[in-house]
C-alpha cells in the first residue's frame, strides 16, 4: 500500500514538473522571438494625414472647412519634409551599396548567394513598406 502511494506522488510530481517545463518553455520560447531574435513586428508609429484630421475633428470640433484646410496643411507640410530629405537618397543608397560590397568580400561564393537572397528580400520589403508609407499619405 505504502508502495503504491509512493509510485502515485511520485507519478503526480513527474507530471506536474514536465507541465511546468512545457509551460516555462512555451513563454521562454515567446519572450525569446518577441526580445532577443528580433522578431517583433513594427508598428506603423507615424499617423496618417486622415488620422491627424480626424483626431483633431474630435478634439477641436474642426467644422469641415477646417478640416479641408488642416489636410492641406497637413500635406504641405509633408511635401516639404520630403523635398528636404529627397537629396539625401542618393548618397544613402551609395552608402548602402558601398557597405554590402565590403560584407560581400569577406564572404565565399557560397554566402554570397545567401547574402544577395537576403538582400533582394530586404530590398523588396523595403520598396513594400515605401509603397505603403505613399498609399497611407
Amino acid at each position: 500500500m505504502e508502495n503504491t502511494k509512493a509510485r502515485l506522488e511520485a507519478a503526480a510530481l513527474f507530471l506536474v514538473v514536465f507541465v511546468l517545463g512545457v509551460v516555462f518553455g512555451v513563454v521562454g520560447s515567446h519572450v525569446w522571438n518577441q526580445r532577443v531574435s528580433g522578431e517583433l513586428k513594427k508598428v506603423n508609429t507615424t499617423p496618417t494625414r486622415d488620422q491627424v484630421v480626424q483626431d483633431l475633428t474630435d478634439r477641436l470640433q474642426l467644422t469641415p472647412d477646417q478640416q479641408k484646410q488642416v489636410a492641406a496643411t497637413i500635406d504641405e507640410t509633408r511635401a516639404r519634409w520630403q523635398a528636404l530629405y529627397a537629396p539625401l537618397d542618393a548618397p544613402r543608397e551609395q552608402i548602402r551599396q558601398d557597405g554590402r560590397a565590403k560584407i560581400r568580400a569577406v564572404l565565399t561564393p557560397d554566402q554570397q548567394v545567401k547574402f544577395d537572397d537576403f538582400l533582394k528580400r530586404l530590398d523588396d520589403q523595403r520598396k513594400k513598406e515605401a509603397a505603403e508609407k505613399q498609399q497611407a499619405h
